[in-house]
């Protein structure tokens, strides 16, 4: 059964081509190791909440973005797999690749896995 990990995290606006470009480059890596699709949204109506936002999850500042992204992958399985080999491949690193290093603050970063149960 398709299986979906979804994100939510804040970017400095300022970085907005910075992470396009990073999120393409991770694009490639996550296809070759299983994944059907990689898309990347950047926040465009994202009002704060007074109890729960997008905004206030990420603590999201007044110079950042809220982005919203998602992997699909044919099943849970196949992103087990996949996703070990993403995080040890050397593209994915910045020690070995410094394009590699996050435009963002991943300890904000909020993300889990999910199985797809309807899909019009």
């Amino acid at each position: 059964m398709t299986y979906v990990d979804g994100f939510v995290l804040a970017v400095p606006t300022t970085n907005k081509d910075v992470y396009r470009k990073h999120a393409e480059a991770a694009a490639v890596v996550f296809k070759e190791h299983g994944a059907l699709k990689l898309v990347e949204c950047w926040g465009d109506d994202v009002p704060e909440g007074e109890v729960t936002s997008f905004p206030l999850a990420v603590k999201c500042q007044a110079d950042e973005t809220v982005c919203f992204s998602w992997i699909i992958w044919p099943s849970r399985q196949v992103r087990d797999e996949g996703m070990k080999k993403v995080m040890a491949d050397p593209r994915m690193q910045p020690e070995s690749n410094p394009g590699a290093e996050m435009p963002f603050d991943g300890q904000r970063m909020i993300y889990g896995g999910f199985e797809m149960i309807v899909d019009r």
